[in-house]
C-alpha cells in the first residue's frame, strides 16, 4: 500500500472522529438499581436535521421501587435553554422505548398524561411511551403546559408490566418535544434526541470519545509515514575462507 493511500485512510478516520458525537447508552435496570438516578441530555432538531443552537433539555430519572409488576420513578425535566439568548421554547413532553414492552403507564406532576405506541414527530416514528403536559391523545403534543427556558417540572411515573415485573428492564431511545419555539426562522416546534446518559448502570459498551478517535487517526498516519521511510538493511556479503 503506497503512502498516499495510507494518508487518505488516516484522514478518513480523523474525519469520522471529528464529525460523529459519542453515542448515548441505554439504561439498564434491575432490583439492585432502586435508588439510582440517571440523567439524559437532549438537543433540538427538526426533521432529522442538525442540532439547533439554543434548544436543549435534561431529564433525570430515579428508580424508586419495583413491586407488583410495576417499575416506579421520580422524574425532573429541565429546559436548559438560556434566557436572553433570543431563542425560547417549551418542553411539552418526553418519550422513550422499553425492553420488554410495557402493558401501560401512568404519571403525575408536570407531565401527567401518557400515551403508548404513538407516533413522535420529526421523523422519529413510533415510541413505546410518552409523557405529556396536556392531554392531546398523541405524542405530537399541542395545547399548553410544560417547562420554559430555565424552568423545571417534576413528578412520578410508573411502568406497568401486567402483574409480573421483569427481572431487568432497558430504557432507550429517549426524545423530547419542544413547542412555542421562538427566535429560530421557520421553526415553531421541534423534537430533541438523547445525546448523553450519565449515572447508574448503562449498557457497559464503551463508546470512544471524538478526541480519542482523532488521536488514533493521527497515530495511523504517523505509523504509515514511518513505515514508508524505513528501508531494510542490506545483508552483509558472506565471504568464505579457504585453508
Amino acid at each position: 500500500m503506497n503512502l498516499k493511500r495510507l494518508f487518505l485512510k488516516a484522514l478518513a478516520i480523523v474525519g469520522v472522529a471529528t464529525a460523529a458525537p459519542a453515542a448515548a447508552e441505554p439504561i439498564l435496570l434491575d432490583a439492585g438499581s432502586v435508588g439510582e438516578s440517571f440523567t439524559i441530555t437532549f438537543d433540538g432538531f427538526v426533521d432529522g436535521g442538525p442540532s439547533i443552537d439554543g434548544l436543549g433539555s435534561e431529564l433525570t430519572l430515579t428508580l424508586t421501587g419495583i413491586e407488583n409488576g410495576v417499575y416506579t420513578f421520580d422524574y425532573t425535566m429541565t429546559n436548559t435553554g438560556a434566557d436572553g439568548d433570543g431563542i425560547g421554547s417549551r418542553v411539552s413532553g418526553f418519550a422513550f422505548n422499553t425492553d420488554p414492552d410495557i402493558d401501560s403507564a401512568t404519571s403525575t406532576g408536570a407531565y401527567r398524561y401518557t400515551n403508548t405506541d404513538s407516533n413522535y414527530p420529526n421523523g422519529i416514528g413510533t415510541v413505546d411511551v410518552c409523557f405529556q403536559a396536556r392531554r392531546t391523545g398523541s405524542c405530537a403534543g399541542g395545547g399548553s403546559g410544560g417547562v420554559f427556558d430555565g424552568d423545571s417540572g417534576s413528578g412520578t411515573l410508573s411502568l406497568d408490566f401486567g402483574g409480573t415485573a421483569p427481572a431487568s428492564l432497558t430504557l432507550d431511545d429517549f426524545f423530547v418535544r419542544y413547542q412555542s419555539v421562538t427566535g429560530v426562522d421557520g421553526v415553531g416546534s421541534a423534537s430533541g434526541r438523547q445525546t448523553s446518559t450519565s449515572g447508574g448502570t448503562t449498557s457497559g459498551t464503551d463508546v470512544p470519545e471524538p478526541g480519542m478517535m482523532l488521536l488514533f487517526g493521527l497515530a495511523v498516519l504517523g505509523l504509515a509515514i514511518g513505515t514508508r521511510r524505513r528501508r531494510p538493511l542490506a545483508a552483509a556479503p558472506v565471504r568464505l575462507a579457504y585453508a
